[in-house]
Parts: C-alpha cells; sequence; structure tokens
C-alpha cells in the first residue's frame, strides 16, 4: 500500500500542484483546505505524514498542529510563506519533525517527505530487530527503548518521534558531548534541510517535558560553545 500523506493548504493551486507530484512520486493524497478539516481527515484517514500549511483560515497551522500533537505522533512538515524564524521555532516548539518556506520546488518537498518517513521507519526496524532494546534510568526519567516510552516520576511522557529520538541517542551515550551538527546528522540525516536552531528547540521542548525544572536543567546539560551532553545522574545527586 501506498503511503498516505495529508495537504493542508487553502490555496486550490499549490493544493493542486503539491498532490499532482506526491501521487506521481507514488504516494496517496489526501487535501484539506482548513484546520477543522484537517484534523477531522487526520482521525479519519491515519496518515502517515501531514504537510501543513501556517496561514489557514479558523486554525492555523500551528494551533492544529498543537491538536494533533495531543493524540498523533504522525511527522509534520509545516508550509510557511513567511521567512521569519520565528515561524520556523514556533512551529518546532508545536512538534513540527520538519519546516519549508513558501515557495518552494515540487521535487525538495517530495524529497523532505521521503526523509521523514525514512526516519519514521529506521526507528521501527532498529526496535523490531532488538537493537534498541533495554531501558535506561536517571533520577525519576525513565526511558524505555525497545517500546518508545518514557516516563518521570512513574508519569507517562509524551515525546513526538524526534524527541524521543533525540533523548535516546544522548541518554544512551551519557557524558559524551554533541556538537550541534553532530546531532543533526545523526538524529535528523544528512537530507535533512534544517539548521543548527533545529537542535536547540527540540532539546528545550525535551527539557520542559523531562527536567523537574527546565530553566536550571539537571539531565540534558548544555556545554557552551559546543553543544549538549547527558548527565548519567541528575547534577547534585550522589554516586
Amino acid at each position: 500500500m501506498a503511503d498516505r500523506v495529508l495537504v493542508v493548504d487553502d490555496e486550490p493551486a499549490l493544493v493542486e500542484l503539491v498532490a499532482f507530484n506526491l501521487r506521481k512520486a507514488g504516494f496517496d493524497v489526501n487535501t484539506a483546505a482548513d484546520g477543522a478539516a484537517a484534523l477531522v481527515a487526520a482521525r479519519s484517514w491515519n496518515p502517515q505524514v501531514v504537510v501543513l500549511d501556517v496561514m489557514l483560515p479558523g486554525l492555523d497551522g500551528f494551533e492544529v498542529c498543537r491538536e494533533l500533537r495531543k493524540w498523533s505522533a504522525v511527522p509534520v512538515l509545516m508550509l510557511t510563506a513567511r521567512k521569519e524564524e520565528v515561524d520556523r521555532v514556533v512551529g518546532l516548539e508545536l512538534g513540527a519533525d520538519d519546516y519549508l518556506t513558501k515557495p518552494f520546488s515540487p521535487r525538495e518537498l517530495v524529497a523532505r517527505v521521503r526523509a521523514l518517513l525514512r526516519r519514521v521507519r529506521l526507528d521501527r526496524e532498529t526496535a523490531a530487530a532488538g537493537l534498541a532494546g533495554g531501558v535506561l534510568e536517571s533520577g525519576s526519567l525513565r526511558i524505555d527503548l525497545e517500546r518508545h516510552d518514557v516516563t518521570v516520576e512513574g508519569r507517562s511522557v509524551d515525546l513526538t518521534p524526534t524527541e524521543f529520538r533525540l533523548l535516546s541517542q544522548l541518554a544512551q551515550h551519557p557524558g559524551r558531548v554533541y556538537g550541534r551538527e553532530d546531532l543533526l546528522r545523526v538524529i535528523w540525516g544528512d537530507d535533512f534541510f534544517g539548521d543548527e536552531r533545529t537542535v536547540d528547540v527540540h532539546v528545550r521542548h525535551l527539557r520542559e517535558k523531562v527536567e523537574p525544572d527546565p530553566a536550571h536543567p539537571q539531565l540534558i546539560l548544555t556545554v557552551r560553545g559546543v553543544g549538549y551532553r547527558f548527565s548519567p545522574r541528575p547534577q547534585g545527586e550522589l554516586p
């Protein structure tokens, strides 16, 4: 069966162009012209990827992404007509996995959709092969690598696939310092088109979900001028 892609945009000409190129590339495509219709389609059709425009009538793309993340981890590629960094940052903070600024080439959009699907499949194949088995613990944080489950003080934490990959990569190598470029390559892949700011946004989002005090992180630590490292135990905890 072909992978399903939901395209959400209120510009008929753009939707037609994007849908044509995705279908030509072998995808099954459904479309929605506003935020409310997008959420209905996402629930009923269960797409593998959502291509989501920021500027929509009614619920905008940010609101749709926020609602979507309450019950789905589907990869989201956000489209924005503006080049301001704040658009990209807000989208990533709300759980988007990638972004693309209009105007864009259909070939680039297809490439990014394929890259998102490859990342999801790699996670599943790794888990199925038992290569990601095991449980990691640091203080009250518990990461079940095989089940893709994270808890803090016994409470389940809802992470996007990208957030889980980032957290598990850091936690599996405690003490190792990762540069931002290293994390972009390992987590997002060589075919990712974003910049290093993407890493910072996801780290901040992770801290808000797993750190007792995100303003004073104890688990995911910043190495100034370099990148990040994971503390094998919360700072201040006795060995």
